[in-house]
């Protein structure tokens, strides 16, 4: 791809993206988007001027292995937005690039699943296009998210800008007729159901969701012919040993008192809030934006 230019003007076109990755932030600045101004002057939200009209693609990086809730979800989001969201991916799939790296599981300090089946695609449909990707960080987190290091794609942050927090993103989710994901139930983040970011309460929920899905991150465990190294999602376990009742009723009896503070703490807060809370305090690692928003 290259970058075009209009008859009148030697200044490139520019492409504006939004990266939705199934989860209620990056679903939110979709919709949020789609009517800025409207939802601005919805949430109360100074508009010091109105915002131009852009044409937006919708794009969403598939691993091909994704919760069937997030595809559902994407569904619903098509139909709000009126438009296709583009499915991005690498056609070699989660298995090519685990055999590639001698079964090393993707980890937290080694994300190499987000590089070959998330960015890899995404820059790969760019091209080298002048792009302003929209990211839906919003104005209460404290993090910086994914930003390209190609200098053609240029990172653009409208809730920061507007203000947008948790408590509104909630509202525009609600208030659009979206909702959220079913997988919130028992989930706090998008992403690939053995996702090495679940906590062990999550993985609890997957076992008692999707069984079948858990089964087969169970299948990726394993070790190294050459090191003797092994390798699991969750850090300390292996799923085989977090999926004996002994230990689920106690990964379950942590996170219910851990959920009664928090209720007792901060109350008449929406369960996903409290959920995500709770689970936050498990877990203080940054996830991938480009998999989480």
């Amino acid at each position: 791809m290259s970058i075009e230019t209009t008859n009148n003007t030697s200044e490139p076109t520019v492409r504006h993206i939004v990266s939705i990755s199934g989860g209620k932030d990056s679903s939110a600045l979709a919709i949020y988007l789609r009517d800025r101004d409207k939802w601005r002057e919805r949430l109360g939200k100074p508009i010091s001027q109105k915002t131009d009209p852009v044409e937006m693609e919708y794009v969403f990086c598939d691993t091909r292995e994704e919760l069937k809730e997030t595809y559902d979800y994407l569904n619903t989001l098509e139909a709000y937005l009126g438009k296709k969201i583009v499915r991005l991916y690498d056609d070699r799939g989660f298995d090519h690039w685990l055999k590639n790296r001698e079964g090393f599981l993707p980890s937290p300090q080694i994300r190499w699943c987000t590089q070959e089946l998330k960015i890899k695609p995404f820059e790969k449909y760019v091209g080298d296009d002048l792009v302003h990707s929209y990211i839906g960080i919003r104005a209460d987190e404290d993090r910086k998210g994914y930003l390209s290091h190609k200098k053609n794609i240029i990172g653009v942050f409208p809730f920061r800008e507007d203000g947008i927090d948790r408590d509104d993103v909630l509202r525009i989710l609600e208030e659009s007729g979206a909702g959220i994901p079913e997988y919130y139930r028992w989930r706090t983040r998008s992403g690939c159901y053995f996702c090495f970011f679940q906590r062990k309460a999550e993985w609890v929920g997957l076992l008692e969701t999707h069984p079948d899905l858990f089964e087969k991150a169970k299948k990726f465990e394993g070790e190294s012919a050459k090191t003797g190294r092994k390798f699991t999602w969750s850090q300390g376990e292996s799923l085989d040993e977090l999926s004996q009742p002994e230990r689920i009723q106690e990964i379950k009896e942590g996170h219910e008192k851990a959920m009664k503070r928090e209720r007792k703490a901060r109350p008449n807060r929406p369960l996903v809030e409290i959920f995500s809370e709770v689970l936050d305090e498990e877990d203080d690692l940054e996830p991938c934006t480009i998999c989480h928003t």
